[in-house]
């Protein structure tokens, strides 16, 4: 285990309590900013974290998209790829990413699942207001673990 997942784990409480109690709309209008400092620190292509202990939802546009790419029937590539989840969403039948290459890049990037694309959610309201999530990807993903330790030391 890293050293920020431990940090992660121990302090979960006090994420937990600054998200409850922070004033969202003040927070927000930082995100951004404060997004492009974490990544301006942090490659994700060193960690890969999210692709190799996570799945994003398959929505039937990133489905057509994908299977376009891949040059498959969407059918096929569901049947290949992806499994209904419990709460019957597609989802990835095995970890890490099929697509995940050696070198921690995706063989798919630029017609990715739009999770993907939008994982971790730092630069956005979701990360206030999916406290579960959040919580989840500080021990997930450095960034996450970086954007709640400056949210709380500044607010």
């Amino acid at each position: 285990m890293e050293i920020w997942q431990k940090a992660a784990k121990e302090n979960t409480k006090k994420y937990a309590n600054f998200l409850k109690r922070c004033d969202q709309r003040k927070i927000i209008k930082e995100l951004p900013e404060l997004h492009e400092e974490v990544f301006s620190k942090i490659d994700c292509l060193d960690c890969a974290n999210c692709c190799k202990n996570h799945s994003p939802r398959f929505k039937i546009p990133d489905i057509k998209r994908i299977a376009k790419f891949l040059s498959m029937k969407e059918g096929d590539f569901i049947q290949t790829y992806l499994k209904l989840d419990d709460e019957n969403d597609y989802v990835l039948k095995q970890q890490p990413c099929s697509f995940l290459g050696s070198d921690n890049y995706c063989s798919i990037y630029d017609v990715r699942p739009s999770d993907c694309a939008r994982y971790p959610y730092t630069d956005e309201d979701v990360l206030l207001k999916r406290t579960a999530l959040t919580l989840k990807n500080t021990e997930v993903c450095p960034a996450v673990y970086a954007m709640l330790e400056k949210l709380t030391q500044l607010f």
